[in-house]
């Protein structure tokens, strides 16, 4: 795991002693909103429907024990005693009191973390596959790219204000875990004939009002010419980008009205010019960083699951492994995700007990490490299948060994109207409901993987363009709507839902999950066709006719 070195440990300190006699200022008038909001923004602060929201950066999804126990004190001390854990591989705050704020940020100064650059019209928080560095079918880990990327975005004079945020993604397998396709830069690590290893990257994927899939801008890029080419990229948007209208003002717009073709032109016209300088990474460098990321001193193990015996002596571990455990490069460990979707839970939320106990768990049984997933759940990354009895009997002690990992209950969900001040609907009750109605493992296990995605207004916070089955909450005349997408699919297959039809209120909802999930268990070919693949198989219309047929 990365540490930060001189610059990076003074760098935070300054920003937080600044941002205190910031905070000051505001509290004794001397500033009003106005003058302080660009500087909230700044180090992370929004200022939500009640209360104050300070969102945290955790870089490419990586935890230490330590921070993730930092982060239960500040839900205890400066908080309600929660956190919530977002689609960004963040962690958000809602209900700090803005006296507290600089007290918060020297705490998290203090295990090297920050909330800079968590908003604004910069680069944001980057992230990759909550499996990097573990998973079996990887072909690089992407972390230590990934944190050069982060040093190279942070505070870069050219981008500070862009025409809007700007999201970076990577992933280092080819199934993509990461939804690559969906951000304004995504990468993916490719090997190509020669045996080097680089990077395929794409531009102008994003949701929100507009849905857009990434495309291509080229095939492979070296790891020496990386951060080149993602300057020159930067510099045609940050040139190109439309400032005159903030809906038309993201990256995919851009590539979208100016065509692929033409803005690969710009583009290599860019990288033509600065291919060599000083943006060249040295091989030393990148070793330099991929030390902190350096293999882990694994017991050898032949261990594996003993499924059928599983089942037969603990029906709930043998559920639990089936379902929430990953498979490992190393033989005899496992990756174990972490639902933060208990049924009838808020999706997301954690305790502060439940953060300490997690915590204690990657201590002691995943060298010290955790990670944020961008589907709001934790996943303790290395875990050696002997001990995932006693991991699972803890996580039944503090509430969170739920097996539903891909199911139907693994619901992402936006904070909505219960918390955003630019939603339109809540999300929370929803996702609630629809938790309950299908929470049974009987209920689960039947109907197998199936993803919904669920936001309270267009900006699209809950990812539900992406959904399986995706829930967009509207407003109309007083009244809050939902409308219900099917066939969005966030992997390297990228796909955009389609909206089937009117909206639904509240309470009628999970009757027509219900309608659309009894249409595919009538339509699917065998017990192991999934919900995605039904829906691909026969297109949107049946499910169209099953939703609406009472009218």
């Amino acid at each position: 795991m990365y540490r930060y070195d001189e610059f990076d440990t003074q760098f935070v300190k300054g920003r937080v002693a600044q941002f205190r006699d910031q905070v000051n200022r505001r509290l004794t008038g001397e500033l009003n909103e106005d003058q302080f909001r660009p500087l909230r923004l700044m180090n992370g602060l929004y200022l939500q429907l009640h209360a104050y929201m300070l969102r945290v950066a955790v870089p490419y999804g990586t935890l230490s024990s330590r921070q993730l126990h930092k982060l239960a004190h500040i839900a205890r001390t400066y908080d309600r005693g929660y956190g919530h854990f977002t689609t960004r591989q963040n962690i958000q705050f809602n209900w700090p009191r803005l006296k507290d704020v600089p007290e918060i940020l020297d705490e998290l100064a203090s295990v090297e973390m920050h909330a800079i650059q968590t908003s604004g019209n910069c680069i944001r928080n980057v992230t990759t596959d909550q499996f990097a560095g573990a998973a079996a079918d990887e072909i690089i880990d992407p972390r230590p790219v990934g944190e050069i990327i982060r040093q190279w975005s942070s505070i870069h004079p050219e981008f500070t204000y862009l025409p809007r945020k700007f999201k970076i993604a990577l992933t280092g397998a080819p199934n993509d875990r990461a939804a690559v396709k969906f951000h304004d830069i995504g990468l993916m690590a490719q090997q190509n004939e020669q045996g080097e290893i680089g990077w395929k990257v794409l531009v102008g994927g994003g949701l929100g009002r507009t849905p857009m899939i990434a495309k291509t801008v080229r095939d492979f890029v070296t790891h020496e010419d990386l951060l080149a080419y993602l300057e020159s990229i930067l510099r045609v948007y940050n040139r190109y980008g439309r400032r005159d209208n903030k809906y038309k003002a993201r990256v995919k717009i851009l590539v979208h009205e100016e065509g692929i073709e033409t803005i690969r032109e710009q583009v290599e016209a860019e990288f033509a010019e600065i291919q060599g300088g000083v943006l060249t990474l040295p091989q030393e460098e990148l070793d330099r960083i991929t030390a902190y990321f350096a293999p882990l001193e694994f017991k050898p193990s032949n261990a594996t699951f003993d499924l059928p015996k599983l089942k037969a002596e603990n029906p709930g571990l043998s559920r639990f492994v089936m379902l929430n455990a990953h498979e490992h490069r190393q033989p005899g460990y496992t990756s174990i995700t972490i639902s933060l979707k208990p049924i009838g839970g808020v999706p997301g939320d954690a305790t502060a007990d439940q953060m300490d106990a997690v915590a204690e768990l990657a201590k002691a049984y995943s060298f010290d490490e955790l990670r944020v997933t961008h589907e709001q759940n934790l996943v303790l990354p290395h875990v050696a299948i002997e001990d995932v009895p006693a991991v699972y009997a803890e996580l039944q002690r503090i509430g969170l060994a739920e097996a539903n990992a891909g199911q139907i209950t693994d619901i992402i969900a936006c904070p909505g109207l219960d918390f955003c001040a630019l939603a339109n609907a809540r999300s929370i009750p929803i996702a609630q409901e629809i938790s309950k109605r299908f929470g049974t493992p009987e209920k689960q296990s039947e109907i197998g993987e199936l993803k919904i995605k669920i936001s309270g207004c267009i900006n699209a916070c809950g990812h539900h363009h992406v959904g399986h089955i995706g829930i967009l909450g509207v407003e109309k005349k007083g009244t809050e709507l939902y409308q219900i997408t099917v066939g969005g699919d966030a992997t390297e297959d990228a796909a955009v839902g389609n909206i089937l039809g009117r909206g639904f209120i509240a309470e009628e909802v999970p009757d027509a999950i219900q309608r659309l999930v009894d249409k595919y268990l009538g339509e699917r070919a065998n017990d192991n066709e999934t919900f995605i693949q039904v829906v691909k198989r026969l297109g949107q219309e049946p499910f169209k006719e099953a939703l609406y047929a009472n009218g």
